[in-house]
């Protein structure tokens, strides 16, 4: 099986689980059976609006996350305003709009 994706290895990508949870993560793998990813966060509702969390807060911050396919609606690539957020908050490099 051929998968073909629109985004490649370190693109910021946005992940719709089953669970209804979206996750936005560095792209690192995918096969026909599992994607792997780098530093995941997952949304949660903040004071104001939307905030970013760890997906997993047992492990370590730069540990790759292999998820299911099985367990995922959608992979697309992040937004840009939602890719600098990412990248803002797991390297602290501020990126200029």
């Amino acid at each position: 099986m051929i998968i073909e994706t629109s985004y490649k290895v370190g693109d910021i990508v946005s992940i719709k689980l089953n669970s209804g949870e979206e996750m936005i993560a560095k792209f690192e793998e995918q096969t026909a059976t599992h994607i792997v990813l780098k530093k995941p966060l997952i949304l949660v509702a903040a004071e104001k609006g939307v905030g970013l969390s760890p997906f997993m807060f047992t492990v370590s911050p730069e540990a790759k996350v292999r998820l299911n396919i099985n367990s995922i609606i959608c992979v697309v690539e992040s937004a840009k305003d939602a890719s600098n957020t990412y990248i803002s908050q797991t390297t602290g490099i501020h990126i200029a709009k």
